[in-house]
Parts: C-alpha cells; structure tokens; sequence
C-alpha cells in the first residue's frame, strides 16, 4: 500500500488491483451513474481493467490519480479521491465520490481539502479545477467549502449539458475548444 496523505479522520491511499471490489461497487452505484456516468464496469476484471488504465496508469504517467479513500485505521475503502489530468479539460481535475453510507459526514470535504493542499504543496500545482452536473448542489456545497469558486460552464464529451466548472488557484485558463 502506498500512502499519498493523511487527514484528521482519514487517509488517502493508491488503488490496487485488490480494489477491484470495491471499484465494481462504487461505479455502479445509482450516486456514481447519476453524477458521473457509466464507466461500463460488471465484473471484477472490468473493474481490474479501469484501475489499470485509469488510476494506475495515472500514477505511473503523472504521479497523481484517483486514490481510495479510508477512515484512519481502517482497512476498506469509504471512497476515491483524487487528481486526474483529463485531456477534455485545461488543467487538472479533483475529483471525488463516497459510497452512499459514508455521505454526509463530511469526509468528501476532508479528503477534497487533502487533495488541494496536496497539489499545491507536494506537486506544486498552482489551478485545479472541478466540474459538476448543474443541479448537484452536493458536490458543489463539498466544492465551495474547500475554496474553490465557480467560474461559469464547460462543455465536457460525456457531459448530456454543460457541466459548472469551479476554480482553485490562479486565475482560470480558457476552456478547451
């Protein structure tokens, strides 16, 4: 296991190919389909072949990705959270989402704020940016209560709508055209 950050109550982790159970959970749940779409994944090796070629790869290409998300002394995953560099979007991503039991306790907050001073402090990023489905005012409560702000619209490939794009950092880069 390799430990990205620690937070108050929680600790952020790389993924494994041991998380394939977990992976095949959380992408299926209707939470996950609603806000960030279907990633295709029934079965445990679709679930294996998602982390290699996302967070795995992620990590090996960038040295960021998705990261699970665990209560501190805990051995199973509440959640992912993380930094991805899409190529849709002009700067790196944070990205986030819980299992529906743990919603609500604030953890997405605490790992979101991890993950920013992360970036900032450890890999020296100066913007990062968020974007969500415009009525999912969860995500964006989470996103204004770690400092970032909202900057308008993107158009995003898998998005039906536009999405709200928020802000961190220095002052917003054009949006892809």
């Amino acid at each position: 296991m390799s430990l990205v950050l620690t937070t108050a109550r929680l600790c952020l982790r790389e993924f494994t190919l041991d998380d394939a159970p977990f992976v095949l959970r959380i992408v299926n749940e209707p939470s996950w389909l609603e806000g960030i779409g279907d990633r295709g994944v029934r079965t445990l090796d679709d679930a294996r072949a998602y982390l290699t070629n996302g967070p795995l790869a992620m990590y090996a290409r960038h040295g960021f990705g998705l990261w699970a998300v665990e209560l501190r002394g805990g051995n199973a995953p509440l959640g992912m959270c993380g930094l991805v560099r899409r190529d849709a979007l002009p700067d790196v991503d944070l990205g986030y989402a819980l299992l529906p039991e743990h919603c609500g306790r604030g953890y997405a907050r605490e790992a979101a704020a991890g993950c920013l001073a992360h970036a900032r402090e450890r890999l020296g990023l100066g913007r990062v940016i968020a974007i969500t489905a415009p009525d999912n005012a969860a995500s964006q409560r989470v996103l204004v209560a770690v400092g970032m702000r909202a900057e308008g619209s993107i158009d995003y490939p898998s998005a039906a709508d536009a999405s709200t794009l928020f802000g961190w950092g220095a002052a917003a880069a054009p949006p892809p055209t």
